[in-house]
């Protein structure tokens, strides 16, 4: 799902024909992507926020089967998984003023923008590690490396988001 797209779908017909004044089409551009990274990093923590609900769920689980040694353990996963999703929803949207010294400019929004679209994939594996949990519990599996996954999982995904910064300014 392409959010730029979106964003440029749903321009009206006064705010195209305001996009021809000369000086106002570049301000609009870049508002435009920062509006669709925004949206972006909605989704992103949407999707973390329904995972962190599924391992609340998996906890009330496995505390109802006796898994009370376990306990301590996938709530370092909640932790981790929350915190991740507060990081998202708290990240700048590469915003820079008409004075401020330093001007972001439209190829630093869109490598935030792919960035931040890279994440998904970040995503993408604590969900997949949450559904191989839940299966280990289903199937009285080997649930504390289940945990251990989901934990690993959510740990790599914040070592990822602390590197947002470096996709603006380049540096390692």
């Amino acid at each position: 799902m392409d959010f730029r797209q979106r964003v440029e779908d749903s321009k009206g017909g006064l705010e195209r024909l305001v996009s021809a004044v000369p000086g106002y089409h570049g301000y609009k551009e870049k508002e435009n992507r920062r509006a669709a990274d925004k949206l972006l990093r909605e989704h992103l923590v949407s999707q973390l926020d329904e995972q962190r609900r599924r391992l609340a769920d998996l906890q009330r689980d496995l505390l109802d089967s006796g898994g009370l040694l376990m306990m301590d353990d996938l709530d370092r996963a909640v932790t981790k998984v929350q915190k991740l999703a507060d990081k998202i929803r708290t990240a700048s949207y590469g915003y820079a003023g008409i004075f401020d010294a330093v001007k972001v400019k439209e190829e630093e929004l869109d490598a935030l923008y792919s960035f931040d679209e890279g994440m998904l994939g970040s995503v993408s594996a604590i969900q997949t590690a949450i559904d191989a949990l839940a299966a280990a519990m289903d199937a009285s599996g080997d649930v504390k490396a289940a945990i251990r996954d989901v934990v690993s999982a959510a740990e790599e995904a914040n070592a990822t988001w602390r590197n947002r910064e470096s996709a603006i300014t380049g540096a390692a």
